[in-house]
C-alpha cells in the first residue's frame, strides 16, 4: 500500500534507472562484440605471421573484420549524437 502511495514520486526515478540499465546492457554487449572482433583480428594476424594461412585469405578476412569494427564505431558515434 505504501509503495502505491509513493508511486507518483518514485515512478519517474525507477523509469530512469531502468532506461539507464538498458543502455548500459546495450553498451556492454556492443563492447563485447567489438572486443571479440579485435581478438579475431589479432588471431588472424598471428596465423598469417606463422604461415598458417595464405595472404589472399588473410586480406579478405582482415578486410571483413575491419569493416565490422568500423561499422560498430559508426553506430557508437550515431548513438552518442542522439
Amino acid at each position: 500500500m505504501f509503495n502505491l502511495l509513493l508511486a507518483p514520486l518514485t515512478a519517474p526515478i525507477t523509469g530512469i534507472a531502468w532506461i539507464a540499465e538498458q543502455l548500459q546492457e546495450r553498451v556492454d554487449a556492443e563492447l563485447d562484440v567489438k572486443e571479440n572482433l579485435q581478438k579475431q583480428l589479432l588471431a588472424l594476424q598471428l596465423a598469417f605471421d606463422m604461415g598458417e594461412i595464405e595472404e589472399e585469405l588473410f586480406e579478405e578476412q582482415e578486410e571483413a573484420l575491419l569493416l565490422a569494427i568500423q561499422e560498430l564505431d559508426d553506430l557508437e558515434r550515431q548513438a552518442a549524437q542522439e
